[in-house]
């Protein structure tokens, strides 16, 4: 029954995923400690789960050459050496086996979920400024600076995406909307979703080195995610965007309130 309620709850996430392109760690994640998963073994999971939901749309996106394999590349030297070092002291100090380990990663899910959420609510006002060229200091030296902004960019996802799950899809995205406003939409997304599944295979094989994934789970959730997210796809022209965007945004929102505020320090 439970593996059942576990292939369910893929089914739901890959279905949203497929019509938003947003629901991965942001949803699964809240869904797993909703089940009653310690928070290691739900980020760890998850983690796995998008490397593996991912690629596949990784693969698709460059066939279609819709990736920018050197964005890929300087994001990736930055958030793969990070994820790397954060398991690297987690595992030394033996702050993992703490019960502040778990309120750490809480908040930082909370943290993660609000910011996605306001991302997802100015994205295209930032998008409309970048490419206007709006006179700001910060943009223009934003634009200045590509390089070394995009490599700081893959450091900050790299420890926030270890630490919560969140940030390689909506948070990631949005933000290279906005650094490369030259480049299309789609090639943007592209690019995101082909740097996230070296990041998440990566940190999620810090959990699972350390026995935080439980691969039965993950397999009950990728048997539901994988058609469901194809099912998404196929009816998200027939669906209102807006509408199931301004539905995400809430719910994104409200449970990064939640997260939040949850762990006690």
């Amino acid at each position: 029954m439970e593996f059942l309620l576990h292939i369910l709850a893929g089914a739901g996430v890959g279905f949203a995923i497929g019509l938003t392109g947003v629901g991965g760690g942001s949803l699964m994640t809240p869904l797993l400690l909703l089940f009653g998963y310690p928070a290691p073994v739900a980020i760890g999971t998850d983690l796995l789960y998008a490397a593996i939901t991912k690629a596949g749309g990784a693969v698709s996106h460059h066939r279609r050459g819709n990736v920018d394999w050197r964005i890929v590349g300087i994001l990736a030297a930055g958030s793969i050496p990070a994820a790397i070092l954060v398991h690297v002291v987690l595992a030394g100090t033996g702050f993992q086996d703490t019960k502040a380990f778990e309120d750490v990663l809480t908040t930082s899910l909370g943290i993660m979920l609000i910011i996605t959420a306001l991302m997802l609510i100015f994205r295209e006002k930032m998008r409309l400024s970048a490419i206007e060229d709006k006179p700001h200091a910060l943009m223009g030296f934003v634009h200045n600076h590509r390089t070394p902004v995009t490599l700081v960019m893959g450091v900050l996802l790299g420890i926030c995406v270890t630490l919560s799950s969140v940030g390689a899809g909506a948070f990631c995205a949005a933000v290279l909307l906005t650094i490369y406003s030259q480049i299309s939409t789609v090639r943007i997304i592209g690019t995101d979703i082909a740097h996230a599944v070296p990041l998440t295979f990566i940190a999620g094989m810090g959990y699972f080195l350390s026995g935080y994934v439980d691969m039965v789970l993950l397999l009950s959730l990728l048997v539901g995610s994988l058609p469901a997210i194809h099912l998404g796809s196929r009816v998200s022209s027939q669906v209102p965007d807006q509408l199931l965007q301004r539905i995400l945004t809430v719910l994104l929102l409200g449970l990064g309130i939640y997260y939040s505020l949850a762990a006690p320090f």
